[in-house]
């Protein structure tokens, strides 16, 4: 709104310093600013209302014991992360780009998903929430909508089904009609794995912005076509106006970790961490970038995958002993290391290391390759 009044201001009156407003960096940093002090201000607002409304965590009995605690904490505060960061998009993104509009709907419907989710389990007090195939047929409809339109989209260079392959130079992969179902795998994987994470303080925003530090820059090179050139990869016209969203989230990051850091004031449940997740597999279909999510996101990729481990292992050693047996103590791993006795605040903060050394890694192997 803000970067087309400005636009059309300084292309009628070219009044001293408007020309600013046309660089994807300027406006980037107005964005990451404006999202933070956005949620500085929106949040104790917020968590007053969750309080008094009672709008709490419930207790989780299969849970760590040391986590009982938290029951009544403010949930369903994703909702200062995804205001705080969308709310800025709005004012200084090009709502022209394709891209930037698919991500901003997606986020903001896969919130939705999950505030529905968090209604039904903290309001209606229904255990399980929203069943689990209706969640999934919400990521589901979110990723057919994202990969439909990226398939037959003409703003990506005729790159609408290749994927950039990791630390290999000039080749990328090509999914032709299997797009479409690994776009709808992306977007769930993805959700899901940020809700999976989202088990201690601090842990989920903190590494979703880390990894969307790293995404800001993929999403800049990616959308300037010497850097592009340069790095030998997919180039794709108008990605950089991504940078937008990617800054605002940084911020909006940054404001609800200030709230959400042990002990945690509030907790960002399903309505946060589906819309977050869900906001990476998007934005890595975007610009191309689909095979950087395991790396990139590692910890959420473990995450997941200890659940998988876990579950499957139970089920068979259930079925050919007569009892379930466990690789992990508890899963997701995060409580595994808990239940071996490290303290919360070290977990989340070698967790952080773990996903800064990724992001690093991930932004290496452009130049490796």
């Amino acid at each position: 709104m803000l970067f087309s009044l400005f636009e059309y201001l300084e292309k009628q009156f070219h009044p001293p310093g408007f020309g600013l407003f046309r660089y994807i960096t300027f406006r980037a940093a107005l964005a990451a600013i404006t999202s933070l002090f956005f949620c500085f201000y929106l949040g104790p607002k917020i968590i007053r209302f969750l309080q008094k409304k009672q709008i709490g965590e419930a207790k989780k009995i299969d849970g760590p014991k040391n986590h009982w605690s938290k029951a009544g904490t403010p949930t369903m505060g994703g909702i200062i992360v995804v205001l705080g960061a969308l709310i800025p998009v709005l004012l200084w993104a090009n709502l022209k780009n394709e891209s930037v509009i698919i991500l901003c709907v997606g986020t903001f419907a896969l919130s939705m998903v999950g505030l529905l989710d968090d209604y039904l389990k903290v309001i209606k007090k229904l255990p399980n929430g929203l069943i689990g195939r209706y969640k999934l047929l919400g990521q589901f409809i979110v990723g057919l909508a994202v990969g439909l339109t990226v398939y037959f989209s003409g703003d990506f260079g005729g790159h609408n089904t290749a994927t950039t392959m990791p630390f290999l130079k000039n080749m990328n992969l090509d999914f032709g009609i299997l797009y479409i179902p690994v776009a709808i795998f992306i977007v769930a994987a993805t959700s899901n794995a940020v809700n999976l994470t989202d088990g201690l303080d601090g842990l989920a925003i903190g590494l979703f912005t880390i990894v969307m530090l790293a995404m800001g820059l993929i999403c800049y090179v990616t959308g300037n076509a010497i850097y592009s050139k340069y790095l030998s990869i997919i180039f794709i016209p108008g990605a950089g106006e991504l940078t937008i969203f990617v800054a605002a989230m940084v911020g909006a990051g940054l404001g609800f970790l200030w709230f959400n850091s042990y002990p945690a004031q509030v907790f960002m449940g399903d309505t946060g961490s589906l819309a977050l997740g869900g906001a990476y597999g998007i934005l890595a279909i975007l610009v191309k970038k689909e095979l950087f999510i395991p790396i990139l996101g590692g910890i959420f990729f473990l995450e997941t995958i200890s659940v998988i481990i876990q579950r499957l292992y139970f089920k068979y050693t259930k079925k050919k002993y007569g009892e379930g047996r466990r690789v992990f103590k508890m899963a997701p791993i995060h409580h595994h290391f808990e239940m071996l006795g490290w303290q919360e605040p070290k977990i989340v903060m070698r967790f952080y290391i773990i996903g800064i050394l990724l992001a690093v890694i991930t932004l290496a192997s452009f130049k490796i390759r």
